[in-house]
């Protein structure tokens, strides 16, 4: 299933952008890594409204672009197992 054909053009610069942020997340010793997917939500869907404005498609958007972050880590994650 290709889930980057949902995503709009706009909102495709905030996967690795929110890839990248949980990777420096990981990285802090104070933040458990259960919480790294919620933040990049919060993170994700209010970027999103920041790029499309305040409508159901910008959060809709941002829970999308946050699932792939997320997914393309742990295909990475798991590939290299």
């Amino acid at each position: 299933m290709d889930f980057v054909e949902y995503v709009i053009e706009q909102a495709l610069v905030l996967i690795p952008a929110l890839y990248v942020l949980g990777m420096i997340i990981k990285h802090t010793q104070f933040i458990e890594d259960r919480y790294i997917p919620v933040i990049l939500l919060v993170v994700g869907v209010i970027g999103s409204i920041f790029m499309l404005g305040v409508t159901v498609e910008a959060v809709i958007q941002g829970i999308l672009v946050t699932g792939v972050a997320v997914f393309t880590n742990q295909l990475i994650k798991q590939a290299s197992k």
